[in-house]
């Protein structure tokens, strides 16, 4: 049985202009093994569209302190999908940690390990019995 290449869209919600930190993301789940779509900077509706355009297993987050413009891709990513699991990296207050952590967001500010990211997206897409049976 051949399985399902796991697909994660990667978004900024601000208009900061920081590459680095998703760019160095995406190169790291591209070699794990993901396919990354790379949305770049876009409004919660287009992030919305096009993780159900694309049909992601996992949408990531760069925040980029913009904790309003996430809380609001994440509340319109939970209406559309509410079994896509949601990762936000980034520049993110201690405060807004919490705020997204208690929308169910997995959240790695600055100084998390590229490791412990592809392995929560390793986790976060791992394929349910169910879904075994489809592929």
């Amino acid at each position: 049985m051949q399985s399902k290449q796991k697909r994660i869209l990667m978004a900024k919600t601000g208009l900061d202009g920081h590459w680095r930190g998703p760019t160095l993301v995406a190169r790291a789940l591209r070699d794990a093994g993901f396919e990354v779509i790379m949305l770049g900077m876009a409004s919660s509706d287009d992030i919305g569209r096009a993780a159900i355009d694309e049909d992601v297993d996992l949408v990531g987050l760069n925040i980029g302190g913009h904790i309003d413009v996430a809380v609001r891709a994440v509340k319109e990513l939970q209406a559309l999908a509410p079994d896509l699991p949601i990762f936000a990296g980034g520049t993110i207050p201690p405060h807004a940690c919490r705020q997204l952590e208690a929308l169910n967001v997995e959240v790695y500010p600055p100084g998390s390990k590229l490791q412990a990211i592809v392995e929560a997206a390793n986790r976060l897409t791992r394929l349910t019995p169910d879904q075994v049976d489809q592929v």
